[in-house]
This record gives C-alpha cells, sequence and structure tokens, in this order.
C-alpha cells in the first residue's frame, strides 16, 4: 500500500492540473477565431492586422458617408476590404473592412485584444479629430485600452436625435458587446449604449476619468449571435433611450445635456460585425 501511494498522489495531481488548465483557459485566455474566417480577405489567414499604412487617412475627408437633411448614413459599399475604415477613426483596437458575404461590413477584430494598445496612427487620428487638444484625448485613450472604439468622422457635435447601427455578433469568450458612443469628450469622456448576445441584455455605460461605472441595465434582451440586429439610440437634451430590434428597452435621464463626437464601442475579445450606421440630428 505505501507504494502506491505516490502513484495515487501524482495521478491526483496530474488530473487537477489538466482540470486547472481547461479551467483557466474557458475563462482566461482569448476567443478562438471562428470556425469561418469570413471577415478576411481571401488568402490573409491568422495574421490579420492593422496596417500603418493608412495611419495619415483620418485626417482625408469622408467619401463614403452621405449627407442630407440633418441625417448621415456611414455605407462601407465604397470602401477597401482590407484596410482601415475611412468614415470612422479607429481609437482602440482593431478596425478592418471585411465582408459578410456580398456585403461589406466594419469589423472589429477583438482576437487581439489581450494587446491592449491604442489603434495603429492614433495620434494622427486625434489631431484630425481634435486638433490643438488631441494631446489631451490621446493622454486618456490608454485608459479603455480595454474598450475598443472607433469615432465617426463627420460628426462634429451630436446633441439630439437618433443613432441607428445594425450588428452582428461572430465570436469571443469573454465579451460580445456591440454599442453606440456618444457624448465623447476631448478628455476622452464618454457614454456607450451597449448590447450583448452573451449576456442577453443592454446597458449604458459611462466612462469617466479612466473609469466604467454602469447607468442603467436591462436584463432578457435577446441578441443572439450570428444574426443581425438594430440598435437605437434616441437622445433629447440630457433623455436616453435604448431600443434594440425597433422595442425600446431602456429609459434614462443623465445629469447633463448630451454633445460630443460619437462612434461605436465594443469590449475585450469581441469580434462584431457593424452596418448602416446613420446619424439623424445633432
Amino acid at each position: 500500500m505505501k507504494r502506491k501511494t505516490p502513484i495515487i498522489a501524482l495521478g491526483l495531481i496530474s488530473a487537477l492540473s489538466v482540470a486547472g488548465f481547461y479551467i483557466y483557459q474557458d475563462n482566461y485566455l482569448p476567443a478562438s477565431p471562428p470556425a469561418q474566417l469570413e471577415y478576411l480577405t481571401e488568402g490573409q489567414g491568422l495574421n490579420i492586422g492593422i496596417s500603418t499604412a493608412y495611419a495619415g487617412e483620418a485626417a482625408e475627408s469622408s467619401t463614403v458617408a452621405e449627407k442630407s437633411n440633418g441625417k448621415i448614413d456611414f455605407s462601407f459599399s465604397s470602401e477597401t476590404v482590407g484596410a482601415q475604415p475611412k468614415t470612422f477613426a479607429p481609437a482602440v483596437g482593431n478596425w478592418i473592412i471585411g465582408s459578410d458575404g456580398d456585403n461589406k461590413v466594419l469589423v472589429v477584430d477583438g482576437r487581439k485584444w489581450k494587446q491592449g494598445t491604442a489603434s495603429a496612427g492614433i495620434a494622427d487620428k486625434a489631431r484630425a479629430l481634435y486638433g490643438s487638444r488631441y494631446a489631451e484625448f490621446l493622454d486618456n485613450v490608454t485608459a479603455y485600452a480595454y474598450f475598443p472604439f472607433a469615432v465617426a468622422q463627420d460628426v462634429d457635435n451630436f446633441t439630439n436625435g437618433d443613432i441607428t447601427v445594425r450588428f452582428k455578433a461572430i465570436a469571443g469568450r469573454i465579451d460580445q458587446g456591440a454599442g453606440i458612443l456618444f457624448d465623447l469628450k476631448p478628455n476622452g469622456d464618454y457614454y456607450a449604449l451597449r448590447a450583448n448576445p452573451l449576456e442577453n441584455n443592454l446597458v449604458l455605460w459611462r466612462f469617466k476619468q479612466g473609469r466604467r461605472s454602469s447607468v442603467n441595465w436591462v436584463r432578457n434582451v435577446n441578441t443572439p449571435s450570428r444574426k443581425w440586429h438594430t440598435l437605437q439610440l434616441t437622445v433629447k437634451d440630457n433623455l436616453i433611450q435604448g431600443s434594440v430590434n425597433g422595442k425600446l428597452y431602456l429609459t434614462q435621464r443623465l445629469p447633463d445635456s448630451v454633445s460630443g463626437k460619437v462612434g461605436l464601442w465594443t469590449k475585450a475579445d469581441s469580434v462584431i460585425y457593424f452596418d448602416d450606421y446613420t446619424v439623424n440630428g445633432q
């Protein structure tokens, strides 16, 4: 019996080690890429990245956002698959034009979220967005490195109206957050209204001085992964409303009226398709 004890102990240690590895893998490692990487152009494989060659493009005026009577429609049909978007300036995370079948979409590729770095060429983009105040914006971007976001190029100051976007969650083991960013200030503070297929909820987040806090949390908002859904933000001064697929779920008054830039928001390892981003009223 004494001879068997070390063998049994070794077996238990091995079993616990294996179990511990799988628990760690399921809860802490970045998500594996989806089985079908349809958001990649053919031949890119798993080495997709944002090229710094596009760093200066944020300064160019957009040619793919259509404006009419206070309404701006952001279309990606004229953009180049595999390149950074011209309509949005990526601040944090990896944002790239991809495809969903025959349709061009904006993709946030959260498989690289662990790097926690700002997007390529962020200094040039910040300068284009905020001019002489870009340094203040840059100082605060790193505080939100866990939360990728991109800023709409042609909306200088959104105060009232509607913002609508379609989204499709593709992958993400930790998160599959898809949100509308608004009230973005030159110092980097902002709000985000987001849905999450993994949690089936709708949350209004506030990001201030590097800290995140929930303002309003609505459960039982069903948005299954790999299906298209519509998220809508409605703003009237400081009154906020959030709808998903045409149904109103969230109503909240903020301490102050909304004013600032807008964009798209996500979290951690989320891989999300975005399309048909529309801003109606400013």
